[in-house]
């Protein structure tokens, strides 16, 4: 597992949204409600970004075909066409003054 630092904790407040590639991996790293959150940064069901999707009340709804994920778990919770998996989260780890993800080299 590697550390790769994502955002200085100085630049983080509440709507604050950033799109990250790491390898082959979209990330999406949100802060709503003073909560940081780090997931997929492509919708599960036909890989539509989620920098566009519109988020509320710990929801986040797909601007594409309208599919709504829980980001606090990932879970899917409203689907308008087949079924698909929910998001991946991601665990969020600090080092000193910046936030970052764990991951697999």
């Amino acid at each position: 597992m590697r550390f790769h630092p994502l955002e200085k904790l100085i630049n983080l407040q509440d709507s604050y949204t950033r799109n990250f590639k790491i390898d082959n991996l979209h990330l999406l790293l949100l802060q709503r409600d003073g909560v940081l959150y780090l997931i997929e940064g492509r919708c599960p069901h036909r890989g539509h970004p989620l920098d566009a999707a519109t988020l509320d009340n710990g929801v986040i709804q797909c601007a594409l075909h309208h599919y709504r994920f829980a980001i606090a778990d990932g879970r899917l919770l409203q689907a308008t066409e087949e079924r698909c998996r929910g998001l991946r989260v991601f665990e969020l780890v600090y080092e000193g003054n910046e936030v970052g993800v764990m991951l697999e080299s």
